[in-house]
């Protein structure tokens, strides 16, 4: 399962079901899961965590140094959970003494080819990155995220859970779960409607959150105004309670 031309250092830690390309160089304090598969010229520095069932593609640099003027050879970590898809010439950098110390990556993700994911990054699961998006350090991604191919994103920002952004988006403030966005800069083009009804969400639940949408960006409110008015139907949804939820923690602004 090794390649006799890979190179792999006595301190890393593979399970004896995961399989290594050619040429590929994988560092100390390295743990990768059973059932991982790493393509051909792969680079993994440590500490890196990976589960299990992942696939790596050719070129991927996993668990760099953080991208950071502060950083002075801390012992920071990378974290992937299981069944991840990463992409041909995907990086990955590690956290940040600065932040938790760690970046972190669900399980289930599909992330495309030459995306960049910055250090101290949240990613849930079940996301979708499109090539060459790129996030800045300390983002936070919720679940079922998708990215469209060019998407930037400001360091700090938080991307709810359920929401979509066009290609070539640029985001410097924090998307709400369950919309669409899309220009430079990113603004808000309605819910994620579709993407909600192939998830499952019921038609109730999708209407409710079309007039929690009317009342954030179509009613002439605040956010305060906004989040006083959510209230009764959130008692009643528990995806408007997720948004609100949600708009309360903010602390970027949102787009708009």
């Amino acid at each position: 399962m090794i390649h006799p031309q890979a190179i792999i250092d006595p301190k890393a830690r593979l399970d004896d079901k995961v399989s290594v390309g050619p040429f590929c160089v994988i560092g100390p304090n390295v743990e990768i899961g059973e059932g991982t598969v790493i393509d051909s010229h792969v680079v993994i520095n440590g500490p890196t965590r990976i589960g299990r069932n992942n696939r790596i593609y050719s070129f991927a640099a996993i668990g760099g140094d953080p991208q950071d003027k502060k950083y002075a050879g801390e012992a920071t970590a990378l974290e992937i959970g299981d069944g991840n898809t990463i992409r041909e010439y995907c990086t990955i950098s590690r956290g940040t003494t600065q932040d938790a110390g760690v970046t972190r990556i669900g399980d289930d993700n599909w992330i495309m080819a030459t995306v960049h994911i910055a250090h101290d990054c949240q990613i849930g699961s079940h996301t979708i990155f499109a090539n060459s998006a790129t996030l800045a350090g300390h983002v936070t991604i919720e679940d079922y995220v998708i990215l469209g191919g060019f998407t930037l994103v400001h360091q700090f920002c938080k991307i709810g859970a359920h929401s979509f952004t066009a290609m070539n988006s640029v985001i410097s403030k924090d998307v709400l779960p369950f919309l669409m966005v899309s220009g430079h800069m990113a603004k808000p083009h309605g819910l994620n409607s579709e993407g909600l009804k192939r998830r499952g969400f019921s038609s109730q639940a999708i209407n409710e959150l079309r007039k929690a949408y009317k009342l954030i960006y179509r009613s002439g409110n605040t956010l305060e105004q906004a989040t006083a008015q959510l209230q009764p139907l959130a008692r009643g949804c528990a995806e408007v309670a997720q948004l609100l939820d949600f708009l309360k923690g903010v602390s970027r602004g949102i787009v708009r």
